[in-house]
Formats: structure tokens, sequence, C-alpha cells
């Protein structure tokens, strides 16, 4: 049977933390939904916790034995059982990939999601999780952010009590590639626009990453500079006109800022 339980905290973290303290559960034991992310706020003014609805099993009371007529379809199941069971098979025996692969592998199954779940090392160290299959647009979301939430608690159930952090990037049908070529063809626009009309001008509300791959594309644009300005999740990109030669500035905004 499966039950809920909704904890807040400051953050995701510390709000996750709190449910498995309290239901005594380990993180692959339960399933996690980011009902509300936590807000900083300004000065402290409008800051709110994070919200998370955990969801968990409890065995079913009386258990009943199962009737001899299942017993046989069950064993007539697990006879023709092994092609199928080879397919499903972990791919990865040990270490960091076998941990990513099990969380995963039970997160998608209780979303109800089918996924070819394939790893591999990236360049500069960490790991890049690739899922395909159908019905990846729910475990992308609006604008990602269900992709950002599966790859933020992946990365805590991977490296919680780890001697060494690994950083884990999980994309879907190549959505993050695809979105960052988007980001870079408006981050172009928007500074032609910049430099064109001589004014400065903001860009949507953005995550950290998002930000990140605008500051990117336009350091070395003539004539714009960038910034961030708002409080999460109203974070945006600023593109500012520069008149003359442009300097180098000490307070742009580095990649650090979407780790």
């Amino acid at each position: 049977m499966k039950k809920y339980l909704e904890k807040t905290g400051k953050t995701e973290d510390e709000a996750l933390a709190a449910a498995l303290a309290e239901l005594g559960l380990e993180r692959d034991d339960v399933s996690v939904e980011i009902v509300e992310r936590a807000k900083s706020g300004f000065l402290g003014l409008g800051a709110s916790p994070a919200v998370i609805r955990v969801e968990y099993e409890v065995p079913d009371e009386p258990e009943t034995k199962p009737e001899p007529a299942r017993e046989e379809a069950a064993a007539a199941g697990k006879a023709g059982e092994p092609a199928a069971a080879q397919s499903a098979a972990p791919k990865y025996a040990e270490g960091v990939k076998a941990a990513t692969e099990s969380f995963l592998s039970g997160l998608l199954e209780r979303m109800g999601v089918k996924a070819e779940i394939t790893i591999s090392d990236r360049e500069g160290g960490g790991l890049l999780v690739e899922l395909s299959g159908p019905g990846m647009g729910a475990v992308i979301g609006r604008r990602g952010e269900t992709l950002d939430a599966i790859q933020h608690l992946t990365n805590y159930a991977v490296n919680r009590g780890a001697d060494k952090r690994c950083h884990i990037s999980v994309d879907a049908e190549s959505y993050r590639a695809k979105r960052e070529e988007s980001l870079v063809h408006l981050a172009e626009k928007m500074a032609a626009k910049v430099v064109k009309y001589k004014r400065s001008m903001a860009l949507e509300p953005m995550n950290s990453y998002e930000r990140h791959v605008i500051h990117t594309a336009l350091q070395n644009y003539e004539g714009v500079s960038t910034s961030s300005t708002g409080t999460e999740p109203n974070r945006r990109v600023v593109v500012s006109y520069e008149r003359g030669n442009r300097q180098p500035q000490d307070n742009r905004p580095q990649s650090r800022e979407w780790s």
C-alpha cells in the first residue's frame, strides 16, 4: 500500500533528510516529488521553505496466500522469463555507474516511465546519463524542470556519504543539447538588438544552468556585457550595451553559478 508524507526544510535536501529520518527509510525506499522549491527572498523578506512529498510502500496486512492457479501462472511466467529478464538486467555491475543506474531505474519505475539508461564518462570528469524511450516528455517536464529535479535527486542519492563527489548530468532525448543550441541563438539575437538600439534588455527568468549558457555565449560578443539580476526562481540575465571598448569585468558571472 502506498503512503505519502510531506516535509518542509530550508532546502530540498534538508526536507528529504527529515522525511527519511522520520520514516526510518533509505533514499532508495522512497520516491520524491518537489512540491515547492525553496525561495531565499530578498533581505530575508518573502523567503519560503522547500516542500517535498515522499511516497513509500507499506506492506498490506494481512497478506493473502496466492491461489494455486495464480501460483501456477506465476511459475509459468518465470519459466518463460529469461529473455525479458536479460533485457532488464543491470548494465553496470559496480561503482558509481551501477549506483546511478540503480537509483534512476527505481525512480523511473515509480514514475511509470520505461527508459533505456546509458551512462558514459564526461570529459573533465563526472558522468553523462542519457535517457531514451517513450514518455520522455514526462521526464523532461516544462522547460526541463522535471529533468533538473531528477538530476538533482540522482546526484544527492549517489553522492550521499561518498568521500569524493561525482557530478552526474542527466539528459533525455538530447534535450539539453537542443535547449543549449536554442539558448545560444536567443542570446545572439538579443545581443544584436542591444547593439542596434543601444540599450539594455532582460531575458526571461532562467535556471542557473541556462543563465550560464547565455553568459558563455556572449562573453566575447563585441559591444555587450551580461549580468544576472533578481532572486530564484525569477533570476534572469540582463544583456547591457557597452559604449566604446569593453573592458574585462571582474564581476562577470562565472560557470560556478550553476554548479
